[in-house]
Order: C-alpha cells, then structure tokens, then sequence
C-alpha cells in the first residue's frame, strides 16, 4: 500500500481555473488537469527563478518530491499547448477545484 502523499506548502492561487485556445468552446476540447502543487512547483522555479533546493524548501517537500512533481506539471502543460487542450488548474494539491 503507498503511503499517503505529505502536505505540500502552496502559498499562490490561480488567477483563473481554466486557459484554453481561444475561438473554441471549452466543451470541445480535452481537459488536462494541473494540480496546485504543480502550479506551485512551476512558479517558484520558472517564474521566480529559484533552485529547486531553495523551491523545496518553500514547499516544505523534499527536492526530490518537487524534482517529480515540476516534471509532471512540464509534461502536463506541453501536452495542453501541442494538442490545443484546455488547462484545468485544481484549487488544492488533491485535484479539488473547490475552495477548501
């Protein structure tokens, strides 16, 4: 049985809970879903710039953790822009685009 996954510090939300192409209804289009920690783990090492040593911290996980999860959240926006999809972006780390 896998261990449950460790709390994750997101200290960002989204501004938006959906991109997609414009022109093209949302319902016509594939979904991918980015996690929050996903959104998290790019921000810090993408748009702030930080080591991912530093940006683990910040998450309170380790770099190897956040190593798979920046991996994860790159593959995902890849395939969203190259198939056209429609990017979900989860409000919280376990997929919910509810509010806690």
């Amino acid at each position: 049985m896998p261990r449950p996954p460790c709390r994750r510090r997101i200290s960002h939300e989204a501004p938006a809970d959906y991109f997609k192409p414009a022109g093209v209804p949302l319902c016509d289009l594939e979904e991918v879903l980015l996690g929050a920690d996903e959104l998290e783990a790019v921000r810090l090492a993408d748009l702030e710039g930080l080591y991912h040593t530093e940006a683990a911290k910040q998450m309170e996980i380790s770099r190897q953790t956040f190593d798979r999860i920046l991996i994860s959240a790159h593959g995902k926006i890849a395939r969203a822009l190259v198939k056209g999809a429609a990017l979900r972006i989860a409000r919280n780390a376990d997929g919910n685009t509810e509010p806690k």
